[in-house]
């Protein structure tokens, strides 16, 4: 199929500009209505991921490509609202594959030991039975009470050129954290050894020589570094379960909410960021409150970049901050301010 329109590369100058601005200029679209028109309608691509109108603010990123498909029928709404009754939030669908936004709370996929349990490949089976479609492919997943960026394939030749770039640590995964403590430096790598315990069904610390452990590598970076916690970026180097729950905890600084990897979520405090200088300045009481009492892990799926199975090109798929880490996050800097 064919279509019309235009595409454009976002110049390094452009970087953070507003999408709809940068679209309304001269030789684009050339007026703000028509942008927020073409975006409401699914016209506008970044990087192959389908847009609609509440990506008008989104801030743009040199090299970033924009397509505008003129001819294309109907509207980007439903693609991007949750289904009513369900969780389902499609990110971006295709022919090949899906991706979702993954509530906190709502497995992956459904779990022997707890067949009545919802799940996300449950919401998806349903979506796509009405529509005709094969069962899920699952390619990766993400913690019951983990947010964000989760894919499925939708044929058996996309699921393994996917798992087979996933094998081969190929994808980008992009997390966001709130960690307790001050870290330092701000920036690194953790890098140890794990052995999954089967009959706990939770990683352990191991060394090289332990049998079955595996190298477990996270880059980390701090964001914003409150009285308390911080808001971490975090890069999978390789994907093992629960890699950055353990790792965290292990490097004096587990999540806000971590409650399998340490006896209590307020650990960073009794223990002062794992023997690291920590910041001394008060907090806030609701913030402190919430360092103590938030209902999970506080950690969210940001981004997942790979290359599409089917054009060969390379696709990033984004799921904004969950509604409670926002809370969370705006506690804390309110209370930094």
């Amino acid at each position: 199929m064919t279509t019309s329109g235009h595409e454009w590369v976002v110049a390094e100058d452009e970087a953070g500009g507003r999408l709809d601005r940068w679209l309304a200029a001269r030789g684009r679209l050339g007026s703000r209505s028509r942008a927020v028109d073409a975006l409401e309608r699914g016209r506008i691509f970044l990087d192959d991921l389908e847009c609609a109108g509440s990506d008008a603010g989104r801030q743009l990123r040199g090299g970033e490509r924009v397509r505008y498909w003129a001819d294309r029928p109907g509207t980007a709404a439903a693609r991007h609202r949750p289904r009513r009754g369900g969780s389902l939030r499609i990110i971006f669908e295709d022919e090949a594959l899906i991706a979702l936004d993954k509530p906190a709370g709502l497995l992956t996929v459904r779990l022997p030991a707890e067949p009545d349990e919802p799940s996300l490949e449950d919401e998806l089976r349903a979506y796509w039975r009405s529509h005709g479609k094969r069962s899920p492919l699952v390619v990766h997943r993400i913690d019951r009470n983990t947010s964000g960026v989760v894919l499925f394939a939708k044929t058996p030749t996309a699921w393994r050129a996917l798992k087979e770039q996933f094998a081969r640590r190929e994808p980008e995964r992009l997390y966001l954290a709130v960690a307790h403590g001050a870290l330092d430096p701000p920036k690194g790598r953790w890098r140890d050894w794990l052995r999954w315990n089967t009959a706990r069904l939770r990683q352990e610390l191991a060394s090289r020589n332990t049998p079955r452990a595996l190298e477990t590598v996270t880059d980390f970076s701090v964001l914003e570094q409150f009285s308390a916690a911080a808001l971490l970026e975090l890069r999978l180097r390789t994907g093992r379960r629960h890699q950055i729950r353990i790792q965290a905890w292990h490097h004096g600084h587990p999540l806000v909410g971590e409650r399998m990897y340490c006896d209590h979520a307020d650990e960073a405090e009794k223990t002062g960021g794992g023997g690291r200088e920590r910041r001394t300045r008060a907090t806030p009481e609701d913030a402190r409150a919430m360092l103590t009492t938030f209902p999970r892990q506080a950690l969210h799926a940001r981004r997942v970049s790979c290359v599409h199975p089917v054009t060969g090109r390379l696709v990033t798929f984004e799921a904004e901050l969950a509604g409670d880490m926002a809370r969370l996050v705006a506690r804390l800097r309110a209370g930094n301010a």
